[in-house]
């Protein structure tokens, strides 16, 4: 079986703005995946639309619980794993399902709730490793812990 590698860039957004969370994939920003899957299946608007999730301004609950699929603020079944490029995640989410077992994590079944017609069946599934993906989640965890205690 093929597995994904992922990890989170945390960055601050802005002059000394809140933190912001985007996922990487094998490398990759998933801002820049999604904006080149949907320029190429032609979506519009498409490209530029995405931003990261900001902790700070939501009630997601931990992160990693979020990113296990386990949010406080999640709509339906599915997961925000991106927000729009303004800040709000309910503006432009790019939503999943994440399905967690013993061994592995998978993000499938991508969907705009916005724009229903779209067909992102194309778009993933991404497998990670689980023991990687904890690691990744607990990085993550660090971060946010780190970003709290500093002064603002």
């Amino acid at each position: 079986m093929i597995s994904n590698e992922i990890g989170f860039d945390c960055r601050q957004r802005g002059d000394d703005g809140p933190l912001e969370v985007i996922a990487c994939i094998d490398g990759a920003p998933l801002t820049e995946l999604i904006d080149k899957f949907e320029i190429a299946a032609r979506m519009q608007p498409a490209g530029d639309c995405y931003g990261g999730l900001i902790p700070e301004f939501y009630r997601f609950g931990p992160m990693a619980d979020h990113f296990r699929g386990q949010s406080t603020a999640a709509p339906g079944s599915k997961t925000p794993v991106l927000g729009c490029e303004c800040g709000e995640w309910g503006c432009w989410p790019l939503v999943t399902t994440i399905t967690v077992t013993d061994d592995q994590v998978i993000w499938d079944a991508f969907e705009q709730p916005h724009r229903k017609a779209r067909d992102y069946s194309g778009f993933g599934p991404f497998r990670f490793e689980r023991r990687r993906y904890d690691e990744a989640l607990a990085t993550l965890t660090a971060a946010e812990a780190l970003r709290q205690s500093k002064p603002r």
